[in-house]
C-alpha cells in the first residue's frame, strides 16, 4: 500500500469515491425500494375494502393510515442501509446484499399470499402468509447480522423493519386464527 494512502475507516466508501456515483446509487436503492413498495401494495389496495374490511382483526390493529406511514419510513430506511453496505469497500458485501435482494422478494411475497391468496384459498392462505412472515422476520434478522459488521449504521437502520416484522406476525397470527 502506497505510504500517502490511508485506508478508509469503517463504515466510510473507499478513497476517490465518486460523489455523482454515490448519489445514483442511493436514488437507485430508493426506487428500487419504492418499486418494491408499489407492486406491495397494489393487492392491499384491491382487498382491502373487500374481504379485509370485514375480516376479524386483533384489537391492537393501528389504523390503516399508519400502516402507510410505517412503510414509508421502513422502505426509506431500508434502502439507506443498503446503500451504506454498497458504498463500503472495505468489506466483502455481495453476500448482504444478496441476502437484502432475497428479503425484497419476500417483501413482495407476503401481500400476495395474504391479501391476494385469501380469496381463493380462504384461511390456509393467511396460515401460509404466517410461515413467510416467520421466515422473512427471520431474513431481516440475518439482514441486520450481515449489514452490521460491515456498516453499523445500516444494522441499526434495519432494526425497526425487524420489529414491524415481528408486530406484523401478530396481526397475521391473529387474522389466521379468527377468520
Amino acid at each position: 500500500m502506497p505510504l500517502n494512502v490511508k485506508p478508509s475507516a469503517a463504515g466510510t466508501p473507499a478513497p476517490g469515491a465518486r460523489p455523482r456515483r454515490q448519489v445514483a446509487a442511493l436514488l437507485v436503492a430508493l426506487a428500487v425500494s419504492w418499486a418494491v413498495s408499489l407492486l406491495g401494495s397494489l393487492p392491499i389496495r384491491i382487498n382491502a375494502g373487500g374481504w379485509y374490511a370485514m375480516a376479524n382483526k386483533a384489537p391492537w390493529t393501528p389504523p390503516a393510515w399508519m400502516f402507510g406511514s410505517a412503510w414509508l419510513v421502513l422502505y426509506v430506511a431500508m434502502a439507506v442501509a443498503a446503500w451504506l453496505v454498497w458504498r463500503q469497500r472495505r468489506f466483502p458485501r455481495r453476500a448482504a446484499l444478496r441476502v437484502y435482494g432475497g428479503l425484497l422478494l419476500l417483501n413482495l411475497s407476503w401481500p400476495l399470499t395474504f391479501f391476494g391468496l385469501y380469496p381463493i384459498m380462504g384461511s390456509a392462505a393467511l396460515w401460509l402468509a404466517m410461515l413467510l412472515i416467520a421466515v422473512h422476520a427471520a431474513l431481516a434478522t440475518v439482514t441486520v447480522l450481515r449489514f452490521g459488521p460491515i456498516s453499523t449504521a445500516a444494522g441499526v437502520l434495519m432494526l425497526p423493519y425487524v420489529s414491524w416484522l415481528v408486530f406484523s406476525a401478530s396481526l397475521n397470527l391473529y387474522a389466521a386464527v379468527n377468520n
